[in-house]
């Protein structure tokens, strides 16, 4: 290899193209990683959940270095109205068994963590710099191309996030449509870590993740989040960027009033905003990956299109981690055999087939359209649930009848029947 000529460049410093170069650097590889931003994770938003089975095999017992902030012990899953708010709470010992368990993190601060420690692998980082463009000569890929910069390298791997421009250039990546992306918005809100405990009855180091549906988003497709970290709280929303240009609610309007529900107030007074940010989310499932490969590139995490919102369960960091971790893999093969060439590379897009990553994504890869498909769920169901509660839960002298003759009416405004079909094209999405 030329001095000049880097065995691998990566677009973009976030979990997926830190992980791919501390991999590389490890093995004795030239690596280069470009980010826009003004460190690792300047352009992620303030928080969120890692599942830990992913980086743990890359990085064994990551979470006792990593700035990992609160193991998630509890579940909560709610349905809200404007004035009720319907929850599953679940802890289990469980959640916290190691290979099962998870954290909430701010990106922030843990794509920092895994920048430093792909450095002092030997990996370089060069920050506050947008990549341009590709160098591609005979259709293959050969480095980037930043402002009069051009960088060279066997290997080029788009780490580049949602709506991946440079894969868009490359015919790899098409621009996603709306009902495929979300835009996410969330509120940084610090509290000192004895409330947070004391609010969410959880012990010291231990936190909550909690998903909301209904009123968090008006009753569009999409739902709230909260994650409690180590003395702050990220709160925000999601919504499906097709169906939130129907409404009248912009998401920051949404985000503003999903704080002020009775539900959420009591958890968030007395905090202090600390940062806002805004987010573009792949949504689409399966349904939307892109060409994972070519002749010198790769695609990974979230260029990639790699999330799932399962509506109890968000994942998209450990799928991250393993693109990053199977593309790591795939350039260290194709340099021992000084073949770059999508038929090569494509060993890639294998490793991603016989691993959990596709095979989730493939096993949910009707949810998306569900939830499309049943808007219900974001307001008629929430609407039915807090009338059949308030039949349990509130006595008033009037005589009770049965149960069943109670609910009854609140199942019937949304109807038997399509009641039944949701819950069987639902069990079958899933």
């Amino acid at each position: 290899m030329a001095e000049d000529r880097f065995d691998a460049i990566i677009v973009g410093a976030g979990i997926a193209g830190c992980v791919a170069a501390y991999k590389l650097a490890t093995e004795g590889l030239a690596v280069l990683v470009i980010e826009r931003g003004n460190y690792a994770g300047a352009k992620n938003m303030t928080g969120g959940r890692i599942y830990a089975h992913s980086l743990e095999k890359v990085i064994p017992g990551f979470a006792d270095e990593a700035p990992v902030e609160r193991k998630i012990t509890h579940e909560k899953i709610s349905l809200m109205t404007s004035d009720s708010n319907f929850t599953v709470d679940f802890t289990a010992d469980a959640l916290g068994v190691a290979g099962q368990d998870s954290y909430s993190v701010l990106r922030g601060v843990f794509d920092q963590w895994l920048a430093e420690k792909a450095e002092k692998a030997g990996a370089e980082f060069i920050y506050g710099i947008r990549v341009d463009d590709l160098i591609v000569r005979d259709g293959r890929v050969g480095g980037v191309i930043a402002g009069e910069d051009e960088l060279e390298a066997e290997i080029t791997i788009l780490a580049d996030g949602v709506n991946s421009l440079l894969g868009q250039k490359l015919g790899l990546v098409t621009e996603p449509p709306a009902h495929q992306i979300a835009v996410g918005a969330k509120e940084l809100i610090r509290l000192s870590p004895e409330m947070i405990e004391d609010r969410f009855q959880c012990n010291p180091g231990e936190g909550a993740a909690w998903l909301f549906a209904g009123d968090a988003t008006h009753g569009r497709i999409g739902g709230g989040f909260l994650y409690t970290n180590e003395d702050t709280i990220s709160l925000g929303v999601v919504a499906t960027l097709s169906d939130l240009v129907k409404g009248d609610k912009p998401i920051y309007q949404m985000l503003e009033e999903l704080m002020n529900h009775p539900a959420i107030r009591p958890l968030v007074k007395g905090g202090t905003l600390v940062e806002y940010s805004g987010h573009l989310v792949p949504e689409g499932g399966y349904g939307m990956l892109p060409r994972l490969y070519g002749d010198g590139v790769l695609v990974v995490g979230d260029a990639a299109m790699l999330c799932i919102n399962l509506g109890y369960c968000v994942r998209g960091m450990d799928f991250a981690v393993s693109s990053g971790d199977f593309a790591a893999e795939t350039v260290i093969e194709a340099r021992k055999a000084e073949d770059n060439s999508a038929a090569t590379l494509k060993m890639y897009e294998e490793k991603l087939a016989n691993s959990y990553v596709l095979e989730d994504l493939k096993t949910f890869a009707r949810f998306p359209h569900f939830m499309e498909s049943t808007p219900r769920i974001f307001n008629e169901y929430p609407e039915m649930i807090k009338k059949m509660m308030l039949e349990m839960f509130v006595v008033d002298g009037t005589p009770a009848a049965p149960i069943r003759k109670r609910m009854m009416p609140a199942i019937k405004e949304v109807g038997l029947l399509t009641l039944a079909r949701d819950g069987w094209k639902g069990v079958g999405a899933l």
